[in-house]
């Protein structure tokens, strides 16, 4: 059962989980979402686990600090879509994906020794 880590190679938090993965010998592949973008059907389903496009957003993110406000007040699949595959840095991350296709987004040691069943 392969799962899989989206997010950014520079990223601290993502750096965090994928060394949390290695050290309970849990497989993984990492995928940098700025060099494959998630394709929209993926940011579909991603948001419909997520509770909708507004919850994947970084909103602490200096990206999304820096966008003009038109940008921010996406209110349509299709703008939401298109916002995140211009500017992928803007998902929370990390994104882990599970072979039997649950997601869930962002790091915590005990959230993922509880999600992979490890460490306990």
């Amino acid at each position: 059962m392969t799962t899989t880590v989206y997010g950014l190679k520079n990223c601290d938090t993502c750096k965090k989980a994928t060394k949390c993965l290695d050290r309970f010998q849990v497989p993984y592949t990492f995928v940098d979402y700025r060099e494959h973008k998630p394709t929209p059907e993926t940011l579909i389903d991603w948001a419909a686990q997520a509770g909708g496009f507004p919850a994947l957003i970084n909103r602490s993110s200096t990206t999304w600090r820096q966008l003009p406000e038109n940008r921010k007040a996406a209110d349509s699949e299709a703008e939401w879509k298109l916002l995140l595959r211009e500017y992928p840095q803007l998902i929370k991350r990390p994104v882990v994906v599970s072979a039997d296709g649950v997601m869930t987004q962002g790091f915590s040691d005990n959230g993922f020794k509880q999600r992979f069943g490890v460490g306990a």
